[in-house]
């Protein structure tokens, strides 16, 4: 005896054997069935904000980052250089670090993407501006030093 189930052919193969023809339209393919897509409602471009970036002058050198602190700050210059070659060494530290900045009025530093060359590290991040901060040394407030400094 055997377990083997009788199965019944399929519709196709009915047709085969009987030697009956099918139909042309149920031998088409369904894409001939599918329609053109109608035509897109193209909509004018509309310019919705100027996003160019203006340059405002060349890089700004260590040197005249210097020479700026002392005429921002009065201090003089021999006081002034460590404090911001010190600076300097910090925030390049710390971006070679991965971590993120947030020093307002300069903004918020985040890291995008890092790619190691053979003689350097390339770190591509974007810096987020706030709109109403202003100079970080303003009239009104209080310096961040000491009076007696």
């Amino acid at each position: 005896m055997s377990t083997r189930r009788k199965t019944k052919p399929s519709t196709a193969s009915k047709a085969a054997d009987t030697g009956a023809k099918t139909p042309a339209s149920q031998t088409k393919a369904k894409t001939a069935s599918v329609r053109p897509a109608p035509a897109a409602v193209t909509a004018k471009p509309e310019l919705v904000r100027d996003t160019s970036v203006e340059v405002a002058g060349a890089d700004l050198k260590k040197r005249e980052l210097i020479d700026k602190v002392v005429e921002r700050s009065g201090v003089r210059k021999r006081n002034a250089k460590p404090v911001v070659e010190a600076m300097i060494d910090i925030l390049g530290e710390a971006i070679s670090e991965g971590r993120g900045l947030n020093l307002q009025p300069l903004g918020k530093l985040k890291h995008q993407r890092r790619k190691e060359t053979g003689n350097a590290t390339v770190t591509v991040a974007k810096i987020r501006q706030s709109k109403s901060a202003g100079p970080a040394l303003d009239k009104a407030k209080e310096s961040v030093a000491e009076p007696d400094e």
